[in-house]
């Protein structure tokens, strides 16, 4: 079994590197200093670190004044909350203001487990994506989280990092750096495309080593950037291959899946499914019990392509 690693710490890791190289790169969190993992930037940097309690529509609001001063916020906090209390300032103070700041949901999808659905945050990519001018970036990844944290430090505008407390294997070492916007191919296949991010993409690629096995050859794509979506990708996955099974930790309403649908519907339509959450509030319970619940497996991944497969031939 490959080793796992927690996002989070080389999400800290990396800010605490950028700061020490850059005087304008702040944190700024809601109370939330052991899940962000900053405990250490803290005790680093106590001047550019600021607790503002539990209040999050006010941190995205001193964030964007920090910004307008030339500094470079990362607004950290758990994602359900980051999204859902301050969506008002998130689209009116950055995205609208563009202003230079960088939000990092943390510990989202169904990664709070046991606390429910008040916790889980299976609706942050649906909000986000849909304000304009905001990017949306969901590594995969230590090596992919660490590199969105560089990329999302040295780009101009605000961003949204979701990054999760699950632990992951390790995909990229030694792989291409990551580029913003820019959909990546991890396993070639010609019978259908699986699209996955974040936590979902080493369970997606574990599912391509089961069709391999049933002579069913699938292309995995790793589409860590929600906005801007790269729709030639897409466009070239469901015209060379001919199918699309989107794989998400988030509500197949509005998120991954429905990106890639919007994109498939007018430019190269083909058949496709959604494994995700199904348009429900999550129940409380050990996280692995709820990806088993909602078929957020890489048995059940294989099973949406076989029947998607099978449905195309009968087509």
């Amino acid at each position: 079994m490959s080793a796992l690693f927690d996002c989070r710490d080389a999400f800290a890791r990396t800010l605490e590197e950028l700061a020490e190289r850059d005087e304008r790169i702040v944190a700024v969190v809601n109370d939330a200093v052991g899940s962000t993992k900053l405990g250490r930037f803290a005790a680093l940097f106590p001047k550019r670190f600021i607790n503002v309690g539990i209040a999050e529509q006010n941190m995205v609001g001193i964030a964007a004044g920090l910004a307008n001063g030339g500094k470079i916020p990362f607004v950290c906090g758990a994602s359900c909350f980051l999204t859902g209390r301050a969506l008002e300032q998130v689209k009116v103070d950055l995205a609208y203001s563009r202003s230079n700041v960088k939000l990092c949901g943390m510990s989202s999808g169904l990664a709070y487990g046991q606390l429910g659905a008040t916790h889980h945050s299976i609706e942050d990519l649906a909000w986000t994506r849909a304000i304009a001018d905001l990017t949306v970036v969901v590594p995969s990844d230590p090596s992919e989280t660490a590199e969105a944290v560089r990329v999302a430090a040295a780009s101009a505008g605000p961003m949204f990092l979701r990054l999760s407390r699950l632990p992951v294997p390790e995909l990229h070492a030694g792989c291409a750096p990551f580029r913003l916007g820019r959909a990546e191919v991890l396993r070639n296949g010609s019978d259908l495309t699986l699209i996955a991010n974040g936590t979902m993409v080493s369970r997606a690629l574990e599912a391509a080593s089961l069709l391999a096995g049933e002579g069913v050859s699938a292309r995995v794509m790793n589409l860590a950037t929600l906005a801007p979506l790269d729709r030639d990708a897409i466009t070239a996955a469901a015209r060379e291959t001919g199918a699309i099974v989107t794989v998400e930790e988030h509500s197949v309403r509005g998120g991954l899946g429905g990106a890639v649908a919007e994109t498939v519907a007018t430019t190269c339509p083909v058949p496709m499914r959604m494994v995700g959450i199904a348009g429900s509030f999550a129940p409380a319970g050990p996280v692995e019990y709820l990806f088993e619940h909602f078929g957020l497996t890489a048995q059940n991944i294989r099973r949406a392509a076989l029947e998607l497969m099978e449905a195309r031939v009968r087509s």
